[in-house]
C-alpha cells in the first residue's frame, strides 16, 4: 500500500537526484576550459600515436624521450605556422605604407558623384551631417583601450592554453600505458574487453577522421590557391593556406576565410583603379571561393562525416551547433571527435539501450 510517507520519500529522492545532476552540470560548466584542454590533449595524443610508436619501435626511444620529441615537433609546427605569415604581414604593411591617400580620396569623391548622378540623388555633405549630429561628441574612446586590453588578454589566455595543452599531452603520451592499466583496475574485470574494444574502435575511427580531414583541407587549399593565382595575387600560397586552415572550424570557418581573402585581395591591389581593378578582382575571388566551398560542402564533407566517423550529417550539424554554443569555436572543432568517442563507449557499455542502439547503428 502506497502511503503518504512513501510518496514523500520518493519526492525527496527525486529532488535529491535533480539537485545532484544540477550541481554536476554546473561544476562541468565552471571547468569547461579544463575539459576543452583535456579533449584537445587527447586528440593530439591520438594524432601523435603513429609517430610515438615509430620512435619507440624503430628508434628504440623511451617513453619520456618519445613524448618530449613529439611535443617539440608540435611546437616547431606551431612556430613554423606563425612564421609562415610574417611575409604576408610585411607585404600588406608595405602596401598600406605606399598608399596614396590623396588619390584614394579623389577616387572616392568621383565614385560618390557617379552614384549621385546615376541615381539622381541630391548631394549630401557628410562633414556637415557629422558636425550637425554631434556624432564625435558621443563617441566613447575608452572602447579603443578596452579593445587593446582584450587583445592582450586573449594572447595571454592563448599562451596559457598552449602551455596547459602541451603539458597534459606530454603525460598522456608518456604514461598512456599506465593510464590504461589504471582504468582496468578501476572498472570491474568483466568490463576489460569492453574497454579494449572501445579504445581500438576510437583509435580506428579517429584516425580515419583526421586523415579524411587532412585530405579535405589539402583539396580546399589547392582549389583556393588556383583561384588566387588566376587573379594574380602575390601572396596566393599563404592566403590559400590560412583560409584552408580556417575550414577546420565548421560552417563559420569558410565564411571567415572568404571575408579574409577579399580584404587581403583589396589591400594587395591598393594604388590601382577601384572600379576597373580592385572591385572586379575582389568579386571574382569571392565567387571563386564560394564555388570551392560549394564543392567542399557537397563532396568532401559528406564523405568525411558518413564514411570516416559513420555519423549522419544532421547529427554532425546538431552536435557542432550545441558544442559551439557551449564551448565556442574550440568546441566546434573538437565536437565530431568527442561525439565519436562517446558513441563508441555507449555502444560498448549499453548496447541494449534503444536510444544508444539507434544512435550507434552505423558504428
Amino acid at each position: 500500500m502506497i502511503t503518504s510517507k512513501i510518496i514523500a520519500n520518493g519526492i525527496l529522492r527525486a529532488l535529491a537526484v535533480i539537485l545532484i545532476i544540477a550541481v554536476v552540470l554546473y561544476f562541468l560548466y565552471e571547468i569547461q576550459t579544463v575539459i576543452v584542454y583535456l579533449c584537445i590533449s587527447l586528440i593530439l595524443c591520438l594524432i601523435a600515436n603513429p609517430l610515438v610508436l615509430f620512435l619507440k619501435n624503430k628508434l628504440k626511444f623511451g617513453n619520456s624521450l618519445a613524448a618530449t620529441t613529439t611535443i617539440i615537433l608540435f611546437i616547431f609546427l606551431i612556430v613554423g605556422f606563425i612564421l609562415l605569415f610574417v611575409p604576408l604581414i610585411i607585404s600588406q604593411a608595405n602596401n598600406l605604407s605606399l598608399l596614396d591617400t590623396a588619390h584614394l580620396q579623389s577616387q572616392f569623391i568621383q565614385t560618390e558623384q557617379s552614384i549621385e548622378q546615376y541615381f539622381n540623388i541630391q548631394h549630401v555633405d557628410l562633414n556637415k551631417v557629422i558636425k550637425d549630429s554631434k556624432l564625435t561628441s558621443m563617441l566613447d574612446f575608452s572602447y579603443f583601450t578596452g579593445f587593446i586590453n582584450s587583445i592582450i588578454s586573449f594572447m595571454a589566455d592563448m599562451g596559457m592554453g598552449l602551455v596547459s595543452v602541451f603539458f597534459i599531452t606530454f603525460f598522456f603520451i608518456k604514461d598512456q600505458e599506465i593510464f590504461k592499466a589504471q582504468a582496468r583496475r578501476i572498472l570491474p574485470d568483466t568490463n576489460e574487453d569492453k574497454i579494449l574494444n572501445s579504445i581500438t574502435k576510437i583509435n580506428h575511427l579517429l584516425t580515419r577522421y583526421f586523415i579524411g580531414l587532412l585530405l579535405q583541407l589539402t583539396v580546399v587549399f589547392i582549389l583556393y590557391l588556383i583561384v588566387l593565382m588566376i587573379f594574380g595575387n602575390k601572396n596566393a600560397f599563404v592566403i590559400a593556406f590560412l583560409c584552408a586552415i580556417l575550414n577546420v572550424i565548421p560552417y563559420i570557418g569558410p565564411i571567415i576565410g572568404t571575408i579574409l581573402a577579399a580584404l587581403l585581395t583589396m589591400i594587395s591591389l591598393i594604388g590601382q583603379d577601384f572600379q576597373s581593378q580592385i572591385l572586379p578582382t575582389t568579386i571574382y575571388v569571392v565567387i571563386g571561393f564560394l564555388l570551392v566551398q560549394a564543392i567542399d560542402n557537397n563532396i568532401s564533407q559528406p564523405i568525411i562525416s558518413s564514411k570516416s566517423v559513420n555519423s549522419h550529417p544532421l547529427e554532425i550539424f546538431l552536435i557542432t551547433l550545441i558544442s559551439g554554443i557551449t564551448f565556442g569555436i574550440v568546441g566546434m572543432i573538437i565536437a565530431v571527435p568527442l561525439f565519436t568517442m562517446i558513441k563508441v563507449i555507449l555502444k560498448e557499455f549499453f548496447p541494449e539501450n534503444k536510444i544508444v542502439s539507434t544512435l550507434t547503428e552505423r558504428i
